[in-house]
């Protein structure tokens, strides 16, 4: 296990302690959630109860592979808690880019019907400002991308289409993924509003105001974020 999942497998074992029996979970997609299914999983086969929704197709198989029940969306009222990863935290606020896995759409509607959303992260995520160190995902209908894209960049983005295998990435949801470069982002709600007033965007990745709290690992232990607490300058 390199130093960095390390500290992510710290992160998501801290996370698994709020899961309680009977709970409804929303399962986050990429490393860090995987890690926390995996330790959730061993909690499972110990007698914890719970009821899972995934975020995305591969999330599904890996939880029912693990023995978890799981359920889509539209069949569960409220979601409990909601764990997962992020690309970026930014530290004042929990505000949060996400998307690197190609799942945004449903990472985002799981949030949105989420009581308590927890993200499991290493402290490189943390960021003063979101769009220092990632770009901002952005899915889009495929019809028509390029033009979408130019809309993009009239919003002082540089959107980079995504590839995998060398072939388009196409999600869960049959759409494209632009990787949009904006910099250091001084309005995230501004941004936020104007990408998804844009013809032909369907969702992007800034997570605004969704994450209760933030557990994030360093060499130095766990460190526990929330929106109140870092406001106030603890940690």
């Amino acid at each position: 296990m390199t130093d960095a999942n390390a500290l992510k497998h710290a992160a998501a074992s801290e996370a698994v302690r709020l899961v309680q029996d009977g709970m409804v979970v929303g399962l986050g997609s990429g490393s860090t959630a995987e890690l926390f299914l995996e330790v959730l999983a061993a909690k499972v086969a110990g007698g914890l109860q719970i009821t899972g929704v995934p975020t995305s197709r591969r999330v599904a198989e890996l939880a029912q592979g693990h023995g978890i029940t799981i359920a889509h969306l539209e069949d569960v009222g409220r979601i409990d808690l909601t764990v997962d990863g992020a690309d970026e935290i930014q530290r004042d606020s929990l505000h949060l880019i996400k998307g690197r896995g190609g799942a945004l759409l449903r990472e985002k509607l799981v949030a949105a019907a989420t009581e308590r959303v927890c993200i499991v992260a290493d402290s490189s995520k943390l960021v003063a400002r979101l769009g220092e160190q990632q770009p901002v995902p952005v899915a889009v209908v495929p019809f028509g991308w390029r033009q979408t894209a130019d809309r993009i960049r009239q919003l002082g983005g540089e959107p980079t289409f995504r590839m995998q295998d060398s072939r388009p990435l196409v999600s869960d949801d049959h759409l494209f993924i632009l990787d949009c470069h904006f910099g250091p982002i001084t309005d995230p709600a501004a941004l936020a509003a104007a990408l998804k007033g844009q013809l032909g965007v369907v969702e992007h990745g800034l997570f605004l105001g969704l994450a209760e709290r933030a557990i994030v690992a360093s060499s130095e232990g766990i460190t526990i974020l929330e929106p109140e607490t870092v406001a106030a300058g603890a940690s």
